[in-house]
C-alpha cells in the first residue's frame, strides 16, 4: 500500500511483518489481515515504536558509520534489536507508515531545550495527514519527546499522554513549536517550520550530527527512554530520571556498570565487539 508520496521513504523495501513484531505491536487489524491507515493505527504504532526501540547515538561514538537507508536501518534497529537517534527512528517510522498507506512528509527542527542559544536545524520529525488533518509524529527525540501523534490543528491546547502533558504554540511564519509540561512549567523542546524535508535532506543532517566536532552525539555516550513514567537519560556517566512533577534525580554510572545498565534500563544488549570497544573507551574517560 501506498500513501499520496509514493514511495518516498522505501516503504517497499520495508519488512512490515518484523518491524511490527519489534515494536510489539497489537493495534487494530482489518479483516484481511492488513493495517489501515487511519488514526487508531497511527497512534498504536506510534507508541508501540517508541516503547519498544530506545534512542541511542552508540554507533557515532564507536566511530561507525550511520546508514539511512531502509534496509541498514532494518538491519540495526529491527533484526539487531539496536537503537538509534532521529534520523534513523524516524527513517524507519516514515517507511513504516508508508507502507501501511498513510501520507507522510518531512520536517526539520531547531532543538530549543538549551534555554536562548539559537541552534541550527538537526532534528528530523514527521507530520502525517489523517483525514485532512495533520499530525506530529516524532519517535526520536530521546527521553522528552511524544509517545503518541500529537496534533497540529489545536495551538495552545494542552495534550495529555498519559502522566505526561505537550502543547503545541504557533509563531510568526507558520513556525510551530512543540512544548512539555513539567511540575507546571511548559518548556519549549523545538520549533520546525512548514517547509518540507526529504530523504536527501536528512541525510546532510546526519553527517554533521555523526561527524561535526560540534555535534553533541560526538565523543559521548547518549542513551534515552521515553518511559510512562519515568523519563530516563544517560549521558556521559550521568544518569538522569525526570519525573512528571519536575523531579530530576541524578546518579554516576561506573565504567564497569555501563553495558548492564544499557541492558536493564534500555533493552540493548551489544555484540561482542561493540560492548568491548564501548567498554573501553569508557574506561579511558576515567
Amino acid at each position: 500500500m501506498r500513501g499520496s508520496g509514493g514511495d518516498m521513504w522505501s516503504g517497499d523495501e520495508l519488512d512490515l511483518g518484523a518491524y511490527l513484531e519489534r515494536i510489539g505491536y497489537d493495534g487494530p487489524i482489518g479483516e484481511d489481515g492488513e493495517l489501515r491507515p487511519d488514526l487508531a493505527t497511527l497512534y498504536a504504532v506510534h507508541r508501540a515504536h517508541t516503547g519498544a526501540i530506545a534512542f541511542e547515538s552508540l554507533d557515532v561514538l564507536l566511530g561507525r558509520p550511520i546508514e539511512l537507508g531502509v534496509k541498514a536501518i532494518e538491519d540495526k534497529l529491527v533484526r539487531s534489536r539496536r537503537g538509534g537517534y532521529c534520523y534513523e527512528q524516524n527513517s524507519l517510522l516514515a517507511a513504516a507508515l508508508e507502507r501501511i498507506g498513510f501520507d507522510v512528509s518531512g520536517r526539520g527542527a531547531r532543538n530549543r531545550t538549551r534555554g536562548d542559544t539559537l541552534l541550527a536545524v538537526t532534528h528530523a520529525v514527521l507530520v502525517v495527514t489523517v483525514e485532512g488533518e495533520p499530525w506530529l509524529c516524532d519517535a526520536g527525540f530521546g527521553y522528552q519527546g511524544p509517545r503518541e501523534p500529537v496534533p497540529l490543528t489545536r495551538p495552545g491546547a494542552e495534550l495529555p499522554q498519559g502522566e505526561w502533558t505537550y502543547t503545541v504554540r504557533e509563531e510568526a511564519g507558520g513556525i510551530l513549536v512543540l512544548c512539555l509540561h513539567r511540575g507546571g512549567v511548559r518548556r519549549d523542546l523545538y520549533a520546525f517550520s512548514p517547509q518540507h524535508y526529504y530523504p536527501v535532506d536528512y541525510v546532510l543532517l546526519n553527517h554533521y550530527s555523526s561527524s561535526h566536532p560540534n555535534s553533541a552525539f560526538v565523543g559521548q555516550v547518549i542513551v534515552q527512554y521515553p518511559g510512562d513514567a519515568v523519563r530516563t537519560a544517560l549521558v556521559g556517566r550521568e544518569l538522569t530520571r525526570l519525573h512528571p512533577d519536575g523531579r530530576i534525580e541524578r546518579e554516576l554510572v561506573a565504567p564497569d556498570e555501563l553495558l548492564a545498565l544499557l541492558d536493564r534500563e534500555f533493552g540493548l544488549r551489544l555484540s561482542g565487539r561493540d560492548a568491548e570497544e564501548l567498554e573501553r573507551m569508557n574506561c579511558l574517560g576515567d
